[in-house]
């Protein structure tokens, strides 16, 4: 069996923002019924976090959750550890409606970062990525241009994105353009 290996090892990209390949990460898709105490409890097991609400990301260092839908989470944990993270949810949730799914190797996930970062997401994803609008612990499901991705802060001027893996290249390549010298409009000044 060979080694697992990210979307685009070592793709950087520096312009008015920087664009990096995040590398491997451990994502779960978790479905359930987001009020059952069982799921909530399993999952502060597997994370040591608390269930997020609607649009919300809940982080505990390298381990966390994203509400991605009314009966949905993505769980997030260190690669490595996804398949023990899964197994634990299974045995936990055992005799529950629930279904715990590595989805780790089908992703891929970039950080941008910088001053210019909201204006970069901001040309690509019909999301409002001003201060006042979206903030550390929210998340957005939408579209970057032609394909499906998750965005959310990190930290100051820094964000995740989440794609498939299959269109990994392509968003590489969106957000370099739209962080390309030259390319400030304003959005966010």
């Amino acid at each position: 069996m060979s080694e697992a290996k990210s979307a685009l090892p070592g793709a950087r990209f520096d312009g008015i923002a920087s664009v990096e390949e995040a590398g491997l990460n451990g994502m779960i898709t978790l479905r359930g019924d987001l009020g059952d105490t069982a799921l909530a409890k399993s999952l502060r097991e597997v994370t040591g976090c608390a269930l997020p609400g609607p649009r919300e990301v809940v982080m505990a260092g390298d381990k966390g959750a994203a509400w991605m839908s009314p009966d949905e989470l993505l769980v997030m944990v260190p690669h490595g550890a996804a398949e023990a993270a899964v197994a634990a949810l299974d045995a936990a949730l055992a005799g529950t409606h629930a279904l715990a799914v590595n989805v780790s190797d089908a992703r891929a996930v970039f950080d941008i970062r910088g001053a210019h970062a909201r204006e970069v997401l901001g040309k690509l994803m019909p999301v409002d990525f001003s201060a006042a609008a979206f903030g550390p612990g929210q998340i957005r499901r939408s579209r970057m241009a032609q394909v499906p991705a998750a965005v959310w802060m990190t930290g100051e001027d820094a964000f995740r994105v989440v794609c498939f893996r299959s269109v990994a290249q392509y968003v590489f390549d969106l957000l370099k353009t739209a962080a390309s010298e030259g390319g400030e409009v304003g959005l966010y000044a």
